[in-house]
């Protein structure tokens, strides 16, 4: 079985627990959450790790550069949603604290990832 470049990235791997992570956290919210925050946070977390897989398949450096953009900024809108599920009650301030650590890690990563593609992009 090939195995595609963006599974041998850590920071997809990452990306790709976190998704898992996010859906596992996001089962025990209300059910009339099911169309509202557990749809937005799960799109979001899935994007990451989308975009990822995305970038990694583009041609050149800055079209690269551009979906792990895309992609960090779906990182910290689900850390947006994670906040404010925890200001209504749907998650406990442990359960955001141990939530942000992954977001944290994978947020370095995706900046050092966008940095190093985008010294590699020409200059326009």
């Amino acid at each position: 079985m090939h195995i595609y470049s963006f599974e041998k990235l850590d920071t997809w791997q990452l990306a790709r627990q976190f998704a898992k992570t996010t859906y596992l956290i996001t089962k025990k919210y209300p059910d009339d959450e099911k169309f509202g925050l557990v749809s937005q946070i799960r799109r979001a977390s899935i994007s990451v790790a989308s975009n990822i897989a995305e970038g990694v398949s583009r041609k050149t450096p800055k079209e690269q550069a551009r979906f792990i953009q895309i992609a960090y900024s779906s990182l910290i809108e689900v850390l947006n949603q994670l906040i404010i599920s925890n200001d209504i009650g749907f998650i406990t301030e442990a359960e955001l604290i141990n939530l942000r650590e992954p977001i944290e890690v994978l947020s370095n990563k995706l900046n050092a990832l966008y940095n190093s593609q985008i010294k590699k992009a020409p200059i326009d």
